[in-house]
Protein backbone atom coordinates (compact mmCIF):
# COMPACT_ATOMS: atom_id res chain seq x y z
CA UNK A 1 0.00 0.00 0.00
CA UNK A 2 1.30 3.44 -0.84
CA UNK A 3 1.35 6.10 1.56
CA UNK A 4 0.46 9.73 0.56
CA UNK A 5 -0.99 12.53 1.72
CA UNK A 6 -4.56 11.50 1.60
CA UNK A 7 -4.01 8.35 3.21
CA UNK A 8 -2.21 10.04 6.29
CA UNK A 9 -4.56 12.34 7.06
CA UNK A 10 -7.45 9.93 7.20
CA UNK A 11 -5.69 7.62 9.56
CA UNK A 12 -4.66 11.39 11.69
CA UNK A 13 -8.66 12.04 11.35
CA UNK A 14 -9.58 8.33 12.89
CA UNK A 15 -6.70 8.93 15.65
CA UNK A 16 -8.31 12.28 16.57
CA UNK A 17 -11.98 10.96 16.78
CA UNK A 18 -10.73 8.01 18.76
CA UNK A 19 -8.71 10.16 21.35
CA UNK A 20 -11.84 11.94 21.27
CA UNK A 21 -14.56 9.31 21.80
CA UNK A 22 -11.94 7.66 24.77
CA UNK A 23 -12.37 11.06 26.85
CA UNK A 24 -16.20 11.71 26.38
CA UNK A 25 -16.97 7.64 27.22
CA UNK A 26 -14.46 7.54 30.04
CA UNK A 27 -15.90 10.71 31.57
CA UNK A 28 -19.56 9.74 31.11
CA UNK A 29 -18.61 6.09 32.78
CA UNK A 30 -16.19 6.74 35.40
CA UNK A 31 -17.84 7.50 38.71
CA UNK A 32 -14.76 10.01 39.83
CA UNK A 33 -16.54 12.25 37.41
CA UNK A 34 -19.86 12.73 38.35
CA UNK A 35 -21.56 15.50 39.64
CA UNK A 36 -24.59 16.12 41.25
CA UNK A 37 -27.22 18.96 40.68
CA UNK A 38 -27.64 22.06 42.66
CA UNK A 39 -30.77 21.09 44.01
CA UNK A 40 -32.44 18.09 43.49
CA UNK A 41 -36.51 20.06 42.68
CA UNK A 42 -34.68 22.63 40.41
CA UNK A 43 -37.96 23.28 38.44
CA UNK A 44 -39.89 23.25 41.83
CA UNK A 45 -37.63 25.58 43.46
CA UNK A 46 -38.29 27.56 41.11
CA UNK A 47 -42.03 28.43 41.26
CA UNK A 48 -41.64 29.14 44.49
CA UNK A 49 -39.09 32.39 43.89
CA UNK A 50 -41.03 35.15 44.18
CA UNK A 51 -41.79 34.16 47.75
CA UNK A 52 -38.13 34.22 48.53
CA UNK A 53 -37.55 37.84 46.68
CA UNK A 54 -40.04 39.24 49.54
CA UNK A 55 -38.96 37.18 52.43
CA UNK A 56 -35.24 38.65 51.50
CA UNK A 57 -36.84 41.90 51.07
CA UNK A 58 -38.21 41.90 54.46
CA UNK A 59 -34.75 40.87 55.91
CA UNK A 60 -33.10 43.93 53.43
CA UNK A 61 -35.55 46.52 55.38
CA UNK A 62 -34.91 45.55 59.18
CA UNK A 63 -32.87 48.76 60.26
CA UNK A 64 -29.99 46.50 61.31
CA UNK A 65 -28.73 43.52 59.35
CA UNK A 66 -27.66 40.02 60.36
CA UNK A 67 -23.86 39.75 60.89
CA UNK A 68 -21.78 36.54 61.03
CA UNK A 69 -18.46 36.03 61.96
CA UNK A 70 -15.83 32.93 62.70
CA UNK A 71 -14.90 32.50 66.33
CA UNK A 72 -13.20 29.78 68.18
CA UNK A 73 -16.32 27.78 68.88
CA UNK A 74 -17.86 28.02 65.21
CA UNK A 75 -19.78 30.69 63.03
CA UNK A 76 -21.32 33.15 65.30
CA UNK A 77 -25.07 35.01 63.98
CA UNK A 78 -26.01 38.02 65.59
CA UNK A 79 -29.38 39.00 64.72
CA UNK A 80 -30.46 42.97 65.28
CA UNK A 81 -31.41 44.30 68.38
CA UNK A 82 -34.92 45.65 66.97
CA UNK A 83 -36.02 41.87 67.32
CA UNK A 84 -37.52 39.72 70.10
CA UNK A 85 -36.02 36.52 70.27
CA UNK A 86 -38.46 34.69 71.95
CA UNK A 87 -40.93 35.56 68.94
CA UNK A 88 -38.35 33.89 66.17
CA UNK A 89 -38.67 30.71 64.69
CA UNK A 90 -36.90 29.28 62.21
CA UNK A 91 -34.19 26.73 60.16
CA UNK A 92 -31.16 27.35 59.62
CA UNK A 93 -29.84 25.25 56.54
CA UNK A 94 -26.36 25.19 55.29
CA UNK A 95 -25.20 23.91 52.13
CA UNK A 96 -21.62 22.91 51.22
CA UNK A 97 -21.50 23.63 47.11
CA UNK A 98 -18.75 20.68 46.25
CA UNK A 99 -20.52 17.61 48.88
CA UNK A 100 -23.55 17.20 49.45
CA UNK A 101 -22.77 14.99 52.60
CA UNK A 102 -22.29 17.94 54.36
CA UNK A 103 -25.56 19.17 53.75
CA UNK A 104 -27.20 20.30 57.25
CA UNK A 105 -30.20 22.29 59.17
CA UNK A 106 -31.40 22.56 62.20
CA UNK A 107 -33.85 24.59 63.87
CA UNK A 108 -32.88 28.04 64.94
CA UNK A 109 -31.77 28.51 69.07
CA UNK A 110 -30.78 31.40 69.90
CA UNK A 111 -28.82 32.62 72.97
CA UNK A 112 -29.57 35.79 73.47
CA UNK A 113 -29.69 37.53 70.10
CA UNK A 114 -26.89 35.00 68.49
CA UNK A 115 -27.03 31.86 66.78
CA UNK A 116 -23.92 29.61 67.06
CA UNK A 117 -23.09 26.52 64.44
CA UNK A 118 -21.22 24.96 66.28
CA UNK A 119 -17.14 24.29 65.46
CA UNK A 120 -17.55 20.43 64.93
CA UNK A 121 -20.16 20.95 62.14
CA UNK A 122 -18.30 22.47 60.26
CA UNK A 123 -15.00 21.91 57.91
CA UNK A 124 -12.77 24.67 56.13
CA UNK A 125 -14.25 25.90 53.17
CA UNK A 126 -16.80 27.59 51.37
CA UNK A 127 -20.54 27.32 52.75
CA UNK A 128 -24.19 28.53 51.58
CA UNK A 129 -25.78 29.74 55.09
CA UNK A 130 -29.87 29.75 54.54
CA UNK A 131 -31.61 31.43 57.79
CA UNK A 132 -35.67 31.13 57.10
CA UNK A 133 -37.52 32.49 59.95
CA UNK A 134 -40.63 33.67 60.91
CA UNK A 135 -41.09 37.22 63.13
CA UNK A 136 -44.87 38.31 63.72
CA UNK A 137 -46.34 36.41 61.67
CA UNK A 138 -43.63 37.96 58.75
CA UNK A 139 -41.18 35.32 56.69
CA UNK A 140 -37.63 36.51 56.03
CA UNK A 141 -34.72 35.09 54.81
CA UNK A 142 -31.41 35.36 54.67
CA UNK A 143 -28.82 34.11 52.63
CA UNK A 144 -25.02 34.26 52.78
CA UNK A 145 -22.01 32.26 51.08
CA UNK A 146 -19.23 32.40 53.73
CA UNK A 147 -15.85 30.94 53.92
CA UNK A 148 -14.94 29.09 57.29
Amino acid sequence: MKWNWGTGLAIGMVSFIAFILYFVITMSVNKKYSYDLVTEEYYAKSMTYQNEIDEETNTYNLEEKITGQKTKEGWLLSFPEELDPEKINGKVFLYRPSNQQLDFDSPIVLSGLNLLIPDKSLVDGRWNITLAWTYENKDFLYKKAIVY
